[in-house]
């Protein structure tokens, strides 16, 4: 036992860094790879439907590389639009998130700790529900003859049915409520752990609460921001089923335009070489809040 300890001991953190680096490999790096390969191909009447990268022909290897796909990626209307389309959904998406989630964070951390775990019970409940579940029900809620506009019409504030469904704003209110949590949870953990010295020697010096809020809460909870906002933008890009059963046709999203050039017109190189494209875009963003962190680092060493 203990020398299993001191393996442990002085080995730990490689093991940890080592399984995580797996998992990368296994479930992320190697089926990528896969994806970029299909990219560089050519489309072909064939199962799978795209030429092999290598091939042997009268005793002679060839390699068959392409990067066509990736030009026409530039050149069709509807794979820029829906990337257009998409970077906008996720950006309102960020924006609403940080709206309607800092004031939420704010008032768990400032709660009393012991009616926290309550609070953040109530913000993750919702995950305990399958998440097509949880789509198909705001389809009951938003729909013409839906709960909502039951209400509106009881209630006599309106006299017919508002369209709600299969418009940009039932696609907005789905993303919105279900990646909320995503911006509240790690906003709370930073806000959580602020130095509270801080705003009282503030109050003391005479700040209002909102200037105290400007000058010092909000400043010190900007990587709890930034964490959040990475966490909503970054999957809300790649969103499939929201703007597919909330959205009908109105949505215009990289996601359901993958699925159709992947299973219904079978064009696979072209939707492998927008799925490169968009993933190598996805990590600009990480690669500039790295940055940040190191540049935070450095100043505060």
């Amino acid at each position: 036992m203990a020398r299993q300890g001191q393996f442990l001991k002085n080995h730990g953190r490689k093991i940890v860094i080592g399984m995580v680096m797996a998992w990368y490999l296994l479930f992320f790096l190697i089926p990528f790879l896969f994806v970029v390969k299909i990219s560089v191909a050519s489309p072909a009447d064939t199962i799978p439907p795209y030429t092999p990268l290598f091939s042997f022909a009268g005793h002679r290897f060839s390699f068959d590389v392409s990067f066509d796909n990736f030009v026409r990626l530039l050149s069709d209307p509807v794979i820029i639009e829906s990337y257009l389309g998409s970077l906008r959904t996720a950006g309102i998406t960020t924006i609403l998130c940080i709206i309607l989630g800092y004031p939420i964070a704010y008032a768990i951390a400032v709660e009393r700790p012991s009616l926290r775990p309550t609070l953040l019970m109530l913000v993750t409940i919702p995950f305990w529900t399958s998440f097509l579940i949880r789509i198909y029900a705001w389809i009951g809620l938003l729909k013409d003859n839906g709960v909502i506009n039951d209400l509106l019409i009881w209630s006599g504030i309106i006299d017919s049915p508002l369209t709600i469904l299969n418009t940009w704003v039932s696609i907005y209110i789905g993303m919105v409520y279900c990646y909320l949590p995503f911006f509240v949870l790690p906003l709370y953990s930073v806000l959580e752990k602020r130095d509270l010295s801080l705003t009282e020697a503030a109050s003391d010096l005479g700040s209002r609460p909102l200037r105290t809020f400007w000058s010092i809460t909000l400043p010190l909870s900007m990587p709890g921001v930034i964490a959040g906002s990475l966490l909503v933008f970054v999957p809300a890009i790649g969103e499939y089923l929201i703007p597919r059963l909330l959205g009908g046709a109105v949505n215009l999203m990289i996601a359901p335009v993958l699925w159709d050039s992947f299973f219904v017109a079978r064009d696979w190189p072209i939707a492998a070489a927008a799925t490169v494209a968009l993933v190598l875009f996805l990590l600009l963003p990480l690669v500039w809040v790295d940055r940040l962190r190191r540049r935070n680092e450095e100043a505060t060493a």
